[in-house]
């Protein structure tokens, strides 16, 4: 089957205010059948200005379990959305720069 896989990224200051909150899609991919508890293994999040990006430097890696797997009917075709646990990141604390 193919998913498009996303995950909602809260964006914070120092003092845990919310300065916004984003869908981040990891992509297309096509996969055996995936189920809510399962994890998935990608680069580890960050923030370049205040744009989400993956931190692909080295042994940046993140485990996220699968919250949610959405196949909307409606659309033709079919589309199948996975939703990763939620993560948060701080402002000035997960900036990654210019990699």
């Amino acid at each position: 089957m193919n998913y498009t896989i996303c995950q909602w990224v809260r964006i914070v200051d120092m003092n845990d205010e919310i300065m916004s909150e984003v869908l981040f899609q990891h992509g297309e991919f096509e996969a055996p059948a995936l189920t809510v508890g399962s994890s998935v293994v990608s680069y580890q999040l960050g923030l370049r200005e205040f744009d989400v990006v993956y931190d692909t430097r080295e042994g940046k890696r993140q485990r996220s379990k699968i919250i949610d797997v959405e196949i909307d009917l409606i659309t033709k075709p079919t589309t199948n959305r996975v939703f990763l646990e939620p993560v948060t990141l701080i402002i000035g604390q997960h900036d990654i720069g210019q990699i």
